[in-house]
Order: C-alpha cells, then sequence, then structure tokens
C-alpha cells in the first residue's frame, strides 16, 4: 500500500500528456518565423550598409562623422520604441495567441520599411526629411518589438524538446540571410551606380523590395496554425480563468513578470546583451568602421563582412544542433570567455593593412557570433511558462536591445569620436563578454526538456511511448528507493557511514 501511495505522490506521464509534433506543420512554423524574420534584417542590413549614404541623403549638414552618428541616431531611435511595442505585442500574444501577432507585426514591417524607399531626401523637403525617416523607424520599432520574441516563442512551441536548438537557429539563419542580402544588394548597387548614383537615387531601391516580401511572408503566416502549447493552456478552464484575470489587470501581469520571474528576467537580458552587442558591431557598426575610420575601400570593406555573414549563416544550424547534445549553458559560457579573449587581437586584425588580415579578424568574431546567434532561440523562450512566455520575454529582450544592443553602433560612434580611441569596439565586446558569461553562470539546462508549463513533446508515436514507459520505470525506481529506505533506516545509513 505504502509502495503504492509513494507511486502516485507525482502525477504520473501518461501517453495524452506527450504532443506527438506534426512535421509538415513545424517545417511551415520554421519556415514562415524564419522569413519575418529574414525581412527584418534584410532592413537592418541596408541601413547599416547605407548609413553614410542615408546620412548625405537626409543629414546634409555637418561632417562626414556628424552624419554617420546621426543616421545611426535614427537608427537607434527605432530601438527606443521597442519596449513599448514588447509592451503591447507580447502579452496580446499571450492572449489571443502567437500566430495573429505574428501577423500584424509582419504587416507594420513591411509598410514603414517600403515607405522609406519613398521618402523625400533633404533637399526636397528640407527638416521634413529626416523627421518622417525618424517616423518611420519608429514603426519599424515598434512593431519589431513583438517580432524576434513572438518568432522565437512560435518555433519553440511547435519543436520537439530534443531538436529545439537546430530548429530554433534556423531562425537566425534567416537572420543572417536577410542581412546578407540586404548588404550584397547595396554592394552590388554601390558597384554598379557608384556613390553618386547611389546617393541621387539608388538607395530608394533595397527598401522598395521590402513590399513584395512582406507580402510573401503575411501569405505564409496567415496559413500557420496556431502553437500545440498555446492551444493546450487555452483548452485549460483554470488557465483561462487566470487568463482573463490577466485581461483584466495588465499592470497585475506585468508585476508578475517582474516580482515572480525577475531572475528569468535578468537572466534573458544579461543572454541578449552579449548576443546583441556582438551581432550589432559585427553587422552594424564594422561596414561603416572600416570605411569611415579605417579609411578602407568601400567594397572591400562591404564583401569581407558580408562574407562573415555567409559564414555565419553556413555554420549556424550546426552550432543548433550541438546544442542539443551539448547543452545551452555551456555554449553560452564559452563563447563568452572567448569573445572576452579575442576581441583585442580580432580588431587588431581587422585594423591591418590589406586584405587577408582583416578577413580573418572579420571571420574571428563571425564565428564567436554564431555561438550566440545559433543557441539564442531556443534558450530564451524555455525561461519562462507558456501563459505569460511571448508577453515576459518581448519585455526583457527588447528592453535589453534598446539599452545595448541597437544603441551599440551609436554608442561605439560617439565614443570614437570622443576619444580617438580605435580599440574602442573591442572594450566594448569585452564588456558584452562578461555580462554574458555571468548571466550563463546561473543559466539552467533546457536542453533536450520540455519548456515550462508544457508537456513533453516528440517527433513520433514510438519515442511518446518510449518516453512514458521511461518514466514510469524512473517513478518506480525512486518509489522503491524510499520504500527501502523506510523500511531499513539503519541499513542505508551504516551503509553510508562506510
Amino acid at each position: 500500500m505504502l509502495r503504492t501511495l509513494l507511486r502516485r505522490r507525482k502525477k504520473m506521464l501518461t501517453i495524452e500528456d506527450v504532443t506527438v509534433t506534426d512535421r509538415p506543420e513545424v517545417h511551415r512554423a520554421v519556415s514562415a518565423a524564419a522569413l519575418g524574420n529574414m525581412m527584418e534584417w534584410f532592413d537592418f542590413g541596408v541601413y547599416a550598409y547605407m548609413a553614410a549614404t542615408l546620412g548625405k541623403v537626409f543629414f546634409p549638414s555637418g561632417s562626414s562623422g556628424a552624419q554617420v552618428i546621426a543616421a545611426f541616431a535614427t537608427f537607434a531611435a527605432a530601438f527606443v520604441v521597442r519596449p513599448l511595442g514588447g509592451l503591447v505585442f507580447g502579452p496580446l500574444g499571450d492572449r489571443i495567441g502567437r500566430q495573429r501577432v505574428l501577423a500584424a507585426t509582419m504587416i507594420m514591417m513591411a509598410v514603414s520599411t517600403f515607405a522609406v524607399g519613398l521618402l523625400p531626401g533633404y533637399a526636397t523637403v528640407g527638416v521634413a526629411a529626416p523627421v518622417l525617416l525618424l517616423v518611420c523607424r519608429l514603426v519599424q520599432g515598434f512593431s519589431t518589438g513583438g517580432e524576434y520574441a513572438g518568432a522565437t516563442t512560435y518555433i519553440a512551441e511547435y519543436a520537439p524538446d530534443e531538436r529545439r536548438g537546430f530548429l530554433g537557429s534556423w531562425l537566425d539563419f534567416g537572420t543572417f540571410v536577410g542581412y546578407a542580402l540586404g548588404s550584397g544588394l547595396v554592394t552590388v548597387l554601390t558597384a554598379a551606380l557608384g556613390t553618386d548614383g547611389l546617393t541621387d537615387w539608388g538607395w530608394r531601391l533595397p527598401f522598395l523590395v521590402a513590399g513584395p516580401l512582406g507580402l510573401i511572408g503575411l501569405y505564409m503566416r496567415m496559413r500557420l496554425e496556431e502553437t500545440p502549447a498555446f492551444r493546450a493552456e487555452a483548452e485549460s478552464e483554470a488557465d483561462l480563468a487566470h487568463a482573463e484575470e490577466g485581461r483584466q489587470s495588465g499592470h497585475g501581469r506585468l508585476k508578475e513578470i517582474f516580482t515572480g520571474h525577475w531572475q528569468a528576467v535578468l537572466i534573458c537580458m544579461g543572454l541578449v546583451v552579449v548576443y546583441n552587442v556582438t551581432n550589432y558591431v559585427v553587422t552594424s557598426y564594422l561596414p561603416t568602421f572600416m570605411t569611415e575610420t579605417l579609411g578602407q575601400n568601400p567594397t572591400t570593406a562591404q564583401l569581407l563582412v558580408l562574407a562573415t555573414m555567409v559564414l555565419v549563416a553556413l555554420t549556424i544550424t550546426t552550432v543548433g544542433r550541438r546544442s542539443d547534445t551539448w547543452g545551452r549553458r555551456p555554449l553560452f559560457m564559452t563563447g563568452s570567455a572567448a569573445l572576452v579573449a579575442l576581441a583585442v587581437p580580432a580588431l587588431l586584425l581587422i585594423r591591418a593593412g590589406g586584405a587577408l588580415l582583416p578577413a580573418l579578424g572579420c571571420f574571428m568574431l563571425g564565428l564567436l557570433l554564431v555561438v550566440f546567434a545559433g543557441t539564442s532561440a531556443a534558450t530564451l523562450p524555455a525561461l519562462f511558462p507558456t501563459r505569460m512566455r511571448y508577453g515576459a520575454l518581448s519585455v526583457s529582450y527588447n528592453i535589453s536591445v534598446s539599452l545595448f544592443g541597437g544603441t551599440t553602433p551609436l554608442v561605439v560612434s560617439a565614443l570614437l569620436e570622443s576619444t580617438g580611441n580605435k580599440m574602442i569596439p573591442a572594450y566594448y565586446l569585452m564588456g558584452a563578454g562578461v555580462i554574458g558569461f555571468f548571466s550563463a553562470f546561473f543559466l539552467h539546462e533546457t536542453a533536450g526538456k520540455p519548456l515550462r508549463g508544457s508537456g513533453p513533446m516528440v517527433e513520433t508515436p514510438e519515442q511518446a511511448h518510449q518516453l512514458v514507459a521511461r518514466s514510469r520505470a524512473e517513478a518506480g525506481r525512486r518509489a522503491r528507493n524510499v520504500w527501502m529506505h523506510l523500511r531499513h533506516p539503519g541499513r542505508h545509513r551504516h551503509h553510508g557511514e562506510r
């Protein structure tokens, strides 16, 4: 009798508790989420590579350094409103569903990016031109506040537990493919039109491409189903009652995020810092640093950073797959420590003359970046429970990106302009590496485990039956150990003393 009670002390895992994923549906979910991220970073790549050109078009007065800072200030302005977008879209995604919110962010992103390509320049409408550019960037930032957190949540809630790292890495694969496409298009236009042609009218073309891309992404997202985890949550009467309470008190839900899950929030923000500072230094700041500060040939600099993005894209899914076997925590800790150790050598190589040594420096930073990029999409959603995952991740992610990620090009440019120290980017990377290491130190390993608040997810019915059988065997073994301890306490104590 006692053994039966011990066996039932914890709810037994049943076959109904295990979700068997539908492979074609998972592939559609991953593709649609990655396409949205690809479009977002297509815009980022275009803007980063054309910062100097946009400075001439929208901020013609002042030195070239001041124009770059003004262009990056407008770039950073989009990140100011990202937390607001996260506050709106995140909790909304927890209430009405992930799929609807992701479709809405796709529409806003496509329209605002397309509109940039239609804007008049400063020579035509004066000060209204940079104001209109700022408005478009703010809309982009607001929509992006719900994009990455929603996309990572969507993929994580669809992916089998044993493959969450690999499938999640395809989201950031879309990120770097989008960046490479955007920067590659700018490189081709620069070579074909020259600096004057790009400044006169060619800068518009990459932004106008966002319109058709947005329509394709919207079509794919409208065909998606809601995630299994969200559907299961919505079917629970207790959770529905809690969700109703959340609708009545948005402040209460936000308070719960920062009081009941403050440790997860801090860990999330720290991991986002090391990923995004590295990301924005490599993708958004390096092209301008190499051309405006180091005086390197623009085409050479663009090709080097573009090749780095291709390297990241080619290796990112391998890192994601390795995170499923090695674990997320070891990868984040190793990558952060390596960033602290290698940031200065990498920048010294980039500052060297020629093409070979700068290429080695760029590739070194790219391989450090891919460690974080291939792991983040599976790590961050697992920090929070299902019923508040979208909202908590949106708030944590966007606050961190706004303070430390998107402002990186602006802060580094300003520090370099004021100090004249060309090693500032390396020191900034080292600081981010320290933050990332300590954040990863407190991270609980989640590789191969169910998401918080959700049951196990597997790929086949056979795996589901094996999981239930293994769970029951482990429960029986635990119950037997407790029974033996209660029946023969002295024997276990003496055995331990020996």
